[in-house]
């Protein structure tokens, strides 16, 4: 009983969400869809120059709105595949004529316009039809509860059932029960068709997408040889300016010391005991140096034990949860490692939050990797931001980062990477 009554909720949740997607579709994709039909028509006079970038900037917002929902409804990816503006973009009517010259040269654009003829139609059909099965019985049912009366003189069509009288209006309530049960059956199903529909629209090709995915490995590349070689130079600045100076120095003390030895004794062991000192500093700047490049604990334990090493220095309570059922490949746990850490450490300084929760798993060949907090919010990735950097990152490995930090709070960092469990 549990289950049929667990069944017929989620039918109807699904019915309603139905109506919701072909209410969307009639008065979003239509609407739209006339939009940019004009704003095109209008480029030769110029008009279009300018509302082109905006018509199809709502374009692609009502599209992303229908991949959020496919992935939170029915649990169906949509990839965003738009290519990104240059940042070296011009203002005014110059810059108008690029974006639209721009956005009309992404084949993600036209994807979007041909999806928008297919939701008004196919996509309305059957995110219609996913309500109207749970919904339409009601009606049935109100006639042979006694609306039937009211159409003695005029007989009235339910479906196929011409309702004149008792008997018609229970062959009504029976037809009910049977859209009703097949809605119940059928009803989530048909919802998700909806998202498979559009997944088949909005989704780029297989050649498209490994396209695209060699042009952001291209990308990521050169950020990849950028990022090592700066990381370079800063080894090499932390050793000249931190242990090897030490070392420097005390070699300078020792040298002292051979010559006091003898004449002044207690002075020379005031310089041992600074020698002593400038080594111990400068092993510990050794270790620091070599846990920046890669920690021992993330070598010898795995990515779980040195994330939670990490969360362990942090100023504030924090929560870590691992389910992982092997390794990854050290280069990845090195990204996801230093991307947790990047991480922490922005929430650490900015969100001004008293807690933080971090989550690992591995699932459908993705190591995902959640970082919550409950501070103030309002992070962002954007130039010059930790959040671009860990992008970078992650980027190298075709991974991906997504921030939600609405003002008040709170921020979630999701960052995903395709790889295998070892």
């Amino acid at each position: 009983m549990n289950a049929i009554r667990a069944r017929v909720r989620a039918a109807l949740l699904a019915a309603g969400r139905g109506v919701v997607l072909s209410i969307a579709s009639l008065a979003g994709s239509i609407t739209l869809f006339v939009w940019t039909v004009l704003s095109l028509a209008f480029i030769p006079l110029g008009i279009g120059l300018v509302t082109t970038p905006y018509v199809l900037e709502l374009v692609r917002k009502h599209a992303n709105r229908r991949r959020l929902l496919a992935v939170t409804w029915s649990d169906i990816r949509i990839p965003v595949p738009y290519r990104p503006f240059p940042k070296d973009l011009r203002t005014g009517f110059t810059g108008q004529v690029e974006r639209t010259t721009l956005i009309l040269k992404d084949p993600a654009t036209w994807r979007d316009i041909r999806w928008l003829l297919v939701d008004m139609t196919a996509g309305y059909v059957v995110s219609i039809l996913a309500g109207a099965l749970l919904l339409y019985p009601v009606e049935g049912f109100v006639l042979a509860a006694g609306l039937w009366r009211v159409f003695t003189d005029d007989r009235y069509w339910y479906a196929f059932v011409p309702v004149d009288s008792q008997a018609t209006g229970l062959a009504a309530a029976a037809l009910g029960v049977v859209l009703f049960a097949t809605g119940v059956l059928v009803s989530e199903r048909l919802l998700r068709l909806h998202f498979v529909i559009a997944r088949s629209v909005l989704a780029p090709t297989h050649e498209q997408e490994l396209a695209r995915r060699i042009d952001r490995l291209t990308e990521t590349r050169h950020e990849a040889v950028d990022t090592a070689a700066s990381e370079l130079r800063r080894i090499e600045r932390d050793l000249h300016d931190g242990a090897q100076a030490r070392l420097v120095a005390m070699g300078m003390n020792l040298g002292t010391v051979e010559a006091l030895i003898e004449k002044d004794p207690a002075q020379a062991k005031k310089l041992l005991a600074m020698a002593r000192e400038s080594s111990a500093e400068a092993l510990t700047e050794l270790r620091d140096l070599v846990r920046g490049i890669h920690p021992p604990v993330l070598a010898e334990r795995g990515l779980g034990d040195a994330v939670r090493a990490l969360a362990l220095r942090l100023p504030f309570a924090s929560q870590v949860r691992v389910e992982l059922s092997g390794r990854a490949d050290a280069a990845i746990e090195s990204a996801a490692y230093f991307a947790v850490s990047e991480t922490l450490t922005n929430t650490a300084k900015h969100s001004g939050a008293d807690r933080v929760w971090v989550d690992i798993h591995h699932a459908d060949a993705m190591l995902r990797v959640s970082v919550t907090d409950n501070g103030r919010g309002g992070a962002a990735v954007g130039s010059g931001s930790g959040l671009s950097g860990i992008e970078r990152r992650l980027g190298t490995f075709d991974g991906i980062m997504a921030v939600s930090s609405p003002a008040g709070g709170p921020t979630m960092v999701t960052m995903e990477i395709p790889c295998e469990l070892s």
